[in-house]
């Protein structure tokens, strides 16, 4: 017989913001709930693609760069999150899952603090100020997949409130771009993540079983 207590916990899907120039934990956020599905978008970043010549691409300049590399591929990653708070309202009064929301929204915006300071450098008359650097953010699917990410888009529909107006429900598109060493400074802690989660892939690919040229049709070989 088998017990509740027997059953293990699945494991959730979450965001892990980072200081960017120490590599420590500032947050864990963990997901309500694991998405049901996941779009993945890989890119690879092409040397001597359509348009880098003048020429037409017909040079033999392009033809020695066909199966070059310049760097590492561009990956995009999309899900749909939902918080919900319906079933646990004494929970999250008084202000409903307004918290949950702001601490995602928060990862695509400056601080106060941050403003504040740009606006002082401003006035001093400062020629250039430096764009505003955020967190690091990880996005984790499970231990096989840690990955240094920039949010690109969070779309977010709030479809039941309290009677306050406090929102209790929410479902969030979010879109994410993975930050590789082509985006990050040379030792920065994203970039080695970004190396420790490509070393992992490899691993897993030498993993997978190969075919054979007779499943493809090809008896003797090419």
């Amino acid at each position: 017989m088998t017990r509740y207590a027997d059953i293990p916990k699945p494991i959730r899907s979450g965001l892990v913001v980072v200081d960017p120039n120490l590599g420590i934990p500032q947050r864990v956020i963990v997901l309500q709930f694991n998405p049901d599905a996941l779009e993945r978008s890989v890119a690879p970043q092409a040397a001597g693609g359509e348009g880098d010549s003048g020429g037409g691409g017909s040079g033999n300049g392009d033809r020695n760069e066909a199966l070059r590399l310049k760097g590492p591929a561009q990956e995009t990653w999309k899900f749909t999150a939902e918080i919900d708070a319906t079933d646990q309202l004494d929970v999250a009064a008084p202000d409903g899952i307004h918290p949950e929301l702001a601490v995602l929204e928060m990862l695509v915006q400056p601080t106060t603090a941050q403003l504040r300071a740009a606006t002082r450098l401003s006035k001093k008359g400062t020629i250039e100020i430096s764009p505003i650097e955020t967190p690091l953010t990880l996005f984790t699917w499970g231990s096989k997949r840690v990955i240094p990410v920039r949010l690109t888009e969070l779309s977010v529909n709030e479809s039941a409130f309290d009677v306050n107006l406090n929102p209790i429900r929410a479902s969030l598109s979010i879109g994410m771009k993975v930050l590789t060493v082509s985006d990050l400074p040379v030792g920065h802690p994203g970039a080695e993540l970004y190396l420790a989660h490509l070393a992992q892939k490899e691993q897993l690919a030498r993993k997978a079983r190969g075919g054979t040229f007779a499943q493809l049709g090809l008896g003797r070989g090419i």
